[in-house]
């Protein structure tokens, strides 16, 4: 396998994952697809090609290269390959560019490979859900992405019968999102969070009661009139 993660069967290129670069894998070429093994264990699974010198790519197999050099992600072509094939949707590019927006483009495309690893335990439709389930409410992190994908899985179980037919992948927005995030309006608009904003009729918060502290005195030492001793440390 290449440097790049790639290896060649009768002289086409697919990609395996990433941490496989430099070790030595086994394939087995079937009529419609090539399987790939790390001893025993399958690494990656691509369908033939066909066409000679064809480049087959996964873009999952980059996402951890991609977590540590994002600026490589725009021009990829395994990006290019995975919208051509649906697996990267319009909801992707949607939370993509809203969180560049909020977070740079660096901040904002590392928030999009952990949105992308999310694929990997979770199924596609509840992703892209999630996804605009939180670009439509503002909160561009993957985080928020995870826990509505979940909610969405949990509430309704998935249907996996879109896998083994050739109908799109089902990417409605759930009606009524909720995942509300103050902080991300403010970060994003911070002028128009803060104008909607009720009014405070709270008094302005003040320290007078500690005031107190600082002017009580103790009352001067008595003499002891069992002992006789006063205060200086003299015998009556």
């Amino acid at each position: 396998m290449d440097r790049y993660s790639r290896l060649t069967v009768r002289q086409c290129t697919y990609s395996v994952p990433a941490r496989f670069i430099g070790r030595r894998l086994r394939t087995l070429l079937r009529a419609d697809e090539v399987v790939v093994f790390d001893r025993r264990q399958v690494v990656a699974r691509h369908e033939r090609s066909t066409v000679k010198g064809s480049t087959t790519l996964v873009l999952d197999h980059y996402l951890e290269i991609l977590a540590r050099k994002p600026g490589a992600l725009p021009g990829a072509t395994a990006l290019a390959q995975a919208r051509e094939s649906g697996a990267f949707t319009p909801a992707h590019d949607a939370f993509w560019a809203a969180a560049c927006r909020t977070h740079g483009d660096a901040g904002g495309t590392r928030e999009l490979v952990d949105v992308l690893l999310l694929h990997r335990h979770l199924t596609h439709a509840d992703v892209v859900a999630g996804l605009l389930a939180a670009t439509s409410a503002g909160a561009v992190r993957a985080d928020v992405v995870a826990v509505e994908a979940r909610r969405i899985a949990d509430d309704h179980p998935a249907d996996h019968s879109w896998l083994q037919s050739d109908r799109p992948v089902p990417i409605a927005a759930p009606p009524h999102p909720r995942v509300v995030s103050l902080t991300e309006r403010r970060l994003g608009d911070p002028a128009a969070v803060i104008a909607g904003l009720p009014a405070d009729s709270r008094p302005l918060p003040t320290v007078a009661s500690y005031d107190q502290l600082l002017t009580r005195r103790h009352p001067p030492a008595t003499p002891d009139s069992s002992t006789g001793v006063a205060d200086r440390g003299e015998v009556s």
